[in-house]
């Protein structure tokens, strides 16, 4: 990730962005333009709204009414999601203006998607207008400042030192003196690199309403994702058992319910150049070090893909898979995940959406689910091929698709968390909707227990998973404000 600061006078500054695919330089371009006119702040007021109330949760500010539903794209699975929300603070903590952010090709999925595809920026400028100056391009003396710039050379210009987690202090006492010396400061890497505590308010704030509000779909992304959430609820009326009920509260302006199933099971394609070896990979498989029962050649590649990519910094490959489970480091497989949506109480006549890319594995590694819930479908079951075809080989877009139908249903589990589980965690908790959080841990020692009878595995998931239901729960120290937004994105009415 690479965050560029540019002096263009000692009147403005102007921020631009672009989002990278990871290696060594590893991401967003900042350009930033002298400091813009003081803004005014008003205090900000907690209330509780009647026309869209969402528990007891919600903060308000100058202009920013009461949370309506909105949506972000995941972009694959990756963070590039938060660094938007970051880069919009930074330009907040520096008062610049900042460019709509440039989406570079992702190398694995391959997907030319651009910022514009996928939110809609009229909605992500006039959203933000009030608190950062937006704008679409940066001016044209500088279009050579790119990350390719910084990558093929010692620059002077260029902060490689950058802190995890910098504080709002860091990037003024450290950017500002470069950005007087030479017009031009660039920081790389960027990704992780704004804290999420000891922030003014307004800048914890600022990032909530990104996250929660400025970042929102293009319409066709918003429109096809409607008609998919309502061919899921029209077409069955489907029950479950008293537990699962529960869960999935009565609804009374809608048909039917459903519930979206995350498989942390998606399948990408790499080409490591200087091994001259494409592999044909499952990132998460990989990062867990777990395993899953592909035998002496899927450890092997595994684990040369965990050298090349992360140059061995994965410390879950340091223990043993037996470790890893019982400590509930590994994700669930479908089988495992299947059994545990029965424990709960979820059955044949339960209607599922599967969020997924393509499964690692193929179908058959999800043949148990379907069998035991028949009524299961994905979005290329339930649009057309004429819906999809806007849409197809984008893999960004698709995950907005996803993003948008799991935020929307009744319920939403994943087979473990990640981010897209930890961002809808957050959005779905900011809405006050429902999102069952799997206990790893004690899923990893029941899965260890090969002798445990059916009626023992159904009560310690049952028991095992109360008041794991999406409740609120406060952040603390030095945990991501875009899993937990409480108490910074809310405020106890």
């Amino acid at each position: 990730m690479v965050l560029i600061v540019v002096k263009l006078s000692k009147e403005r500054l102007l921020t631009s962005c672009s989002i990278l695919p990871s290696d060594e330089m590893d991401g967003p371009i900042l350009n930033t333009v002298g400091p813009l006119p003081p803004r005014s702040r008003a205090q900000s007021v907690c209330h509780f709204p009647e026309s869209d109330p969402v528990g007891s949760w919600i903060v308000d500010g100058l202009e920013w009414n009461a949370p309506k539903p909105m949506h972000k794209s995941l972009l694959n699975a990756s963070l590039r999601w938060t660094i938007i929300c970051d880069a919009v603070a930074v330009a907040k903590i520096l008062n610049a203006t900042l460019v709509i952010p440039h989406l570079e090709v992702n190398p694995v999925w391959k997907d030319s998607s651009s910022f514009g595809d996928i939110f809609n920026v009229d909605h992500f400028i006039n959203t933000l207008k009030g608190e950062v100056s937006i704008v679409r391009t940066p001016p044209k003396e500088f279009a050579w400042s790119t990350r390719e710039f910084y990558g093929t050379g010692i620059r002077a210009t260029r902060i490689k030192t950058a802190p995890v987690h910098a504080s709002a202090n860091w990037y003024i006492e450290n950017v500002s003196p470069i950005l007087q010396s030479y017009g031009i400061a660039a920081i790389a890497p960027f990704s992780h690199r704004l804290a999420f505590d000891d922030l003014p308010v307004d800048i914890q704030r600022l990032r909530c309403k990104v996250n929660f509000e400025a970042l929102i779909f293009v319409p066709y992304i918003i429109s096809l994702g409607r008609t998919l959430e309502k061919r899921l609820r029209s077409p069955v009326q489907g029950h479950s058992t008293e537990f699962a009920q529960q869960v999935i509260e009565e609804n009374t302006d809608q048909d039917g319910k459903y519930a979206v199933l995350h498989l942390r099971f998606d399948k990408g394609i790499a080409t490591l150049k200087h091994l001259k070896l494409t592999y044909i990979f499952q990132d998460m498989a990989a990062h867990s070090a777990c395993d899953f029962g592909g035998g002496r050649a899927e450890k092997l590649a595994l684990a040369k893909y965990r050298q090349v990519i992360w140059q061995g910094r994965v410390l879950n490959s340091q223990l043993s898979d037996e470790e890893l489970r019982n400590t509930g480091r590994c994700p669930l497989t479908p089988e495992e995940i299947g059994l545990i949506l029965v424990a709960l109480g979820f059955d044949s006549t339960t209607r599922f959406y599967l969020a997924s890319h393509k499964v690692y594995g193929g179908e058959a590694r999800i043949s148990s689910l379907r069998k035991l819930f028949p009524l299961m479908e994905d979005k290329r079951s339930l649009a057309s091929a004429d819906e999809l075809a806007n849409v197809e080989g984008k893999a960004s877009v698709l995950a907005a698709l996803d993003y948008h139908i799991s935020m929307h249903s009744d319920v939403f589990i994943s087979a473990s968390p990640g981010n897209m589980h930890n961002a809808l965690l957050a959005h779905r908790a900011y809405r006050n909707f429902k999102t069952i959080r799997p206990n790893m841990t004690l899923l990893g020692h029941i899965f260890a227990n090969k002798s445990m009878e059916w009626s023992e595995f159904q009560q310690a998931v049952q028991a095992g998973h109360k008041g794991r239901y999406g409740q609120i729960r406060l952040r603390k120290p030095k945990q991501s404000i875009y899993t937990y937004p409480a108490p910074d994105c809310m405020c106890q009415g």
